[in-house]
Order: structure tokens, then sequence, then C-alpha cells
């Protein structure tokens, strides 16, 4: 029987042949458009591996996995359980790992997170359920570990490992150095596994040093692995696995030498890989307008020239010989990728009225544009294209922001219980809209993991709001142009959010339909820890899709940004708009009126830079960038890229 795996998706580029890719790749890997469509899929193999074992009468030994990587897996199983009748009666599950010490109760714990995604909506027996347990004694764990090894062993070992993959190479908690002989046993998570933890246990003195694992040797034992891996983030290490060499410094990459293992990645995730990265090193290409874009660049960069000096002997030294000799010369090349990326270049972000606009990224009419900003938390706005805001504000465009979300969560504690004393020592409790005292005693008493309050969350997100119309008052929008729709699904009150719904998307489309705008800008940046953005731009995608036969949108052009987490590529860029020294230091007070997201950051991710020094240093380097490449030298550069909805 065929694994559902074997269903190839549609790759980019023509294949250079099976010989090609294997000489930099190392570990078998299908590439899908999105973690979606991908997660479908591990979902129908691990589904027929079951019914399978199920019309042998026999057991069917799952090796799963928690984090964010096998959410949408869980989520198809479930669905197939309710919907197609799937049953999970002859299955048996051991989790790879869980933290130490950890409660069951602990909404953190990988207990509850499975009990949470699968187990509490499936037929599975609880007897057949195995999690390591993070309460066991010190003085017991050796046993304990021992005995985790021999009840797989007694299940008949593992039919299937589910596997997800941190930035350090970990495979379960196996942590750089880990042996592949290891097996079951407590470790000590490595500091950036911990960072990257941190936003979920709220900062990473919360989050527990150790952990139990699974080791190398009982994961190699699986019959059948499946390593999944989705976004940017992953993308270097994904890299360093399926095509460094085997060491113990990247635990992953032991699965090199197993016989039955496939890495299931989306695109963001595979992005470094040779055959994306630069597939002209592989084999033939179609030469496409963005690959050429992304070959040129890439070589300029390698040969540290500036675009009208690379020669033919640069390309055909290069693996670019047949784009040589399709293009004519290097000259032709050159000049006409210059003429390029010199048209992405503009100050005029809205159009510049009365020109040419042939050459421009923006169109000239309506001279005056209605715009909206669509800022997922109550700072993107300003950290992402704080520069590009003022200036359309200043070339008299009527700009609206919307904030999409209240932000409440990424306000800490300590900074709400500053505000509840202000307020109740000013106010005092009888004129208050929110009962400090109350507050104040939620948030003196508050116990591990419990949610907020309404009024906590009231208070967190009032904090955001004035931060939001302080910063936008210095960059000289008007309040009334200023929008907050604290879209439900964020509105939890936990880090978990809920799926985007229909009254997130109406919400969306009400503020796009009362505006009716020239230009959308929205967050494309969706490598944030938790996944807002993307949900946010799902929503406006969505939105847009449906208002798409009002005639208003035939003049609406979408503009995507990114965040705190990534800048475009170069070849990627359709607009970058220059700042000025003083644009620049406008553009840092702007952030910094989000005093509540300064000092202390509670979902920084893996950069521990504050985020007017993560923009800043990311929009000075865009510009470093082009003026290598031989364009106008700037002090710093927002860029953007349009999107055809």
């Amino acid at each position: 029987m065929k694994s559902a795996l074997e269903i190839k998706p549609d790759i980019s580029y023509k294949s250079a042949g099976k010989f090609e890719e294997t000489r930099f790749e190392k570990i078998h890997n299908e590439i899908f458009k999105n973690s979606a469509e991908a997660s479908v899929i591990v979902a129908q193999e691990i589904a027929q591996l079951i019914r399978s074992k199920q019309e042998k009468g026999k057991s069917c030994v799952l090796g799963l996995a928690t984090g964010s990587s096998p959410i949408k897996v869980y989520e198809e199983l479930v669905r197939m359980h309710r919907e197609e009748g799937l049953s999970f009666s002859n299955v048996i599950t051991f989790n790879l790992d869980e933290y130490y010490p950890m409660n069951k109760e602990n909404n953190q714990s990988y207990h509850y997170f499975m009990h949470q995604h699968l187990f509490n909506h499936i037929d599975i027996n609880p007897d057949n359920v195995n999690i390591p347990d993070g309460t066991i004694a010190i003085d017991e764990l050796n046993q304990y570990c021992i005995d985790y090894e021999m009840n797989i062993k007694n299940a008949g070992g593992l039919d299937f490992q589910l596997l997800g993959i941190g930035r350090t190479g970990h495979v379960g908690f196996n942590e750089p150095g880990s042996h592949i002989n290891s097996g079951t046993r407590i470790i000590t998570l490595d500091h950036i596994t911990r960072v990257d933890a941190s936003s979920d246990f709220n900062g990473i003195d919360n989050v527990p040093k150790r952990a139990i694992t699974m080791g190398v040797s009982t994961i190699m034992r699986s019959k059948r692995i499946v390593l999944m891996a989705w976004g940017q983030n992953k993308a270097d290490i994904i890299k360093r696995t399926i095509q460094g060499d085997i060491s113990s410094e990247v635990p992953a990459t032991f699965l090199q030498n197993h016989s039955n293992a496939t890495f299931v990645l989306d695109q963001s995730a595979a992005s470094e890989l040779t055959r994306f990265k630069t597939p002209w090193l592989v084999g033939e290409c179609i030469w496409n307008h963005e690959l050429k874009s992304k070959a040129i660049v890439w070589l300029c960069q390698k040969t540290k020239q500036s675009i009208l000096k690379l020669t033919d002997r640069d390309y055909n030294n290069n693996g670019m010989s047949d784009l040589l000799a399709q293009e004519g010369s290097a000259y032709d090349l050159n000049i006409n990728m210059f003429n390029v990326l010199q048209h992405t270049i503009t100050g005029w972000p809205g159009g510049k009225p009365n020109t040419d606009d042939s050459h421009r990224p923006e169109r000239a009419n309506p001279s005056q544009k209605r715009v909206i900003l669509f800022s997922p938390h109550p700072d993107d706005d300003v950290i992402s294209m704080g520069g590009t805001f003022s200036k359309l504000i200043k070339q008299g465009h009527d700009v609206h922001v919307v904030y999409q979300t209240s932000g409440n969560i990424a306000v800490t504690d300590d900074e709400a219980l500053k505000f509840a004393e202000v307020g109740k020592d000013f106010i005092g409790d009888a004129a208050a809209q929110i009962n400090f005292k109350s507050v104040i005693e939620f948030l003196n008493n508050k116990s591990e993991n419990q949610i907020d309050s309404l009024e906590v969350r009231k208070l967190k997100g009032l904090i955001r709001r004035r931060e939001s119309y302080a910063a936008t008052r210095y960059i000289g929008l008007k309040d009334e142009n200023t929008h907050f729709l604290d879209l439900p699904f964020y509105e939890t009150g936990q880090v978990k959010k809920n799926p985007l719904g229909p009254d997130d998307i109406a919400i969306v489309k009400d503020i796009i339909a009362k505006i009716k705008p020239h230009q959308v800008f929205a967050a494309g940046d969706l490598a944030d820890p938790h996944g807002t953005h993307e949900v946010c731009l799902n929503a406006i995608f969505a939105a847009m899709k449906e208002l798409k036969p009002q005639k208003y949108m035939d003049d609406c052009w979408l503009w995507l940004y990114r965040g705190a987490w990534h800048e475009w590529d170069i070849h990627e860029i359709d607009m970058a708009v220059p700042l000025s020294p003083s644009e620049v230091l406008l553009k840092r007070h702007a952030i910094l009126y989000h005093q509540s997201q300064k000092d202390r950051v509670m979902f920084q991710g893996n950069d521990s830079r504050e985020f007017w020094v993560r923009a800043e240093d990311r929009n000075k380097n865009t510009a470093i960038l082009y003026d290598e490449l031989g364009l106008a030298e700037y002090e710093a550069i927002e860029a953007f890229k349009r999107f055809d909805y």
C-alpha cells in the first residue's frame, strides 16, 4: 500500500532529477504550499496506518509530538473520527517528552496539550495513552525511564513516530550533544529551547530547565518517521539537518540513517534548501522574472559586486550559463535588473501626483488616496512601517490605522498592576469604570496559569489602546482615523487563540466597506510566535475576497509589510520607501510610545533585541543591500510587496 506522502506536491522550479537533488539532500522530503495542506496529508497517512492495522486485528503504536507543528494534524484526525468514523480503539500512543517538573493539570504540560488537542475528542482507551510523567520523584526517574522504554518494546515498538524540530536541531528534547544510542532519560534544556518556549510561560524565568525525553535510539527504532517543520524560523536548521553532516550537535541529522523517514515542510521551512534557495546550482531552471531577480541579487552578494559590474564569467562560473545564453549578455541582464530595482524605490508610497507612473510602484491617481493600514497588534503599524505611515499623512492622503486585536495578553501583570494602582489613587473606586481594587486584588493573588479576569483584560487592552493613540498622534494622525476592532478570535485571555471565525471576517469587511480604500497595507509577516499575524492576514484576505465584486475594490491595491521578525528578500520587494535620518528617529520615538512593550517584551521570539532596535537595524540593512547592489545610498528603507488578492 502506498504511503499518502507519495502524493507529490507541485514545486516552483523544474525538477533536475533525483540524482541532482540528492547530491545536496540526504533525507527524503516533501514540500507543500502551506502547513494546513501538509498536515492533512500526514493525518491521512496516520489514518491509513490505523485502518490497515485494524483490518489485521493488530494494535497501531504511535509516537506523538507536541508543540505548534502537529496541531493541524490532530485537528484533522479528530475531524476524521467525527465525520468519517475513524476509530482509535486499537491505537496505543507514546509521547516523546514532558517538561520536568510539571503537573499534569498545568496548561503548559504536554499531558494537558495532548488531551486538549486529541485525546479528549477521540475514542482511544485511556489505558493506551502513555505520556512521560513530570511529577515522578527525582530518585525514581531512572527506573521510570527504563520502564517507559520497556512499555514501548512490549507494545511491539513504534509503528509511526511523528516529530517536530527545534531551532537547536533537537527531536523530542534530545538537545545538542545527545548520543545516537541515548534512551529515554531526563535532560537539561538548551537555552535556545527555553527562549523559544518563554512566550508560552510568560517569560524565560518560568520555563522548566529540564525535561524527560525519549532518546535518539528510541526514535530511530521507529518503523516510520515523519518530521514536520513550518515557517521561516525553521529554515536554517532544516537545511543543516537535510544537507549537513551527521553530528550530535544537530541531533536531527541522525535521521539521515533511518530507512523510512520523510520531512514534511511548508515552502518557508524549505526556503534555505539548495534546490529552492539557489536552484541554478542544482540543474536546469525555468527562468521566470522572479527567479532571474533572485539569482542576480544572489550573484552580486556572492561576488561582492554591484549589478552593473557583473561579467559573463561571473554568470558562467556560478551555475547561470543557461540564463546567460537565454538573455544574450551580462550587460543586458545587468541593466534590466538594475532598472527593475531602481523602479521599486519611491519616496511617494501613495503615488506621486502629476507624474508618469509607468515605472513607479504606485499609481499617480487619485492624487489623494484613502488608505487603510491594518495592524495585527497595537504597535505593528509603527514598528513595520512608521516612516511610510508618516509620509502618507504628510503627503495628504486620508490615512486610517486599524488595530485588529487588543493586544492585551502582551501586557505584563506588573505593568497592569502599576496602572491599576495609579488609577485607583487618582480617581478612586466610585468613579472608576474599572474596579481597580478588584483588579489589584486579582493580580496580587493570581495563580499559575490562571486566565485574566475580564476586568484585567479590559485594563490591559486599554493600556495598549492609549499607547497607540499616543504613537499615532505623534505620527500626525487624527484620533477619528484610529480604529480598534478587538477581533473576537483573540479575546481568549490566554496565549492560545480561537480559530478565525465569520464574526472576525465580518468586522474586517465592515471597516473596509466603510472606508473604501485605494490602498490597504497589511502584515505579511507570518513568523510571529503565536500566529496572530497569520490569522489577521487571513481575515483581510477573506474580507477582501467577499468584497471583490464591489466597484470600489477595482481600485484597491494590497501592500504587504513585514513585522518585527523578518524582512522581504530584495528580489521580493515591489516598493522600497527610503527614510531620512530624521524619519528614522521619528519612527523610533513612535515605537517607544508603546511603553508596555519596552524592556520586558513578553513575546519577542528568538531575538533578544527590543522591537525598535530590530526595526531600525532591519531598515538600515535593507538600505545597505540596495547600496551594495549599486543603487542610491539611503539611511534606511521600509519594504513592501504587492499582493494580488
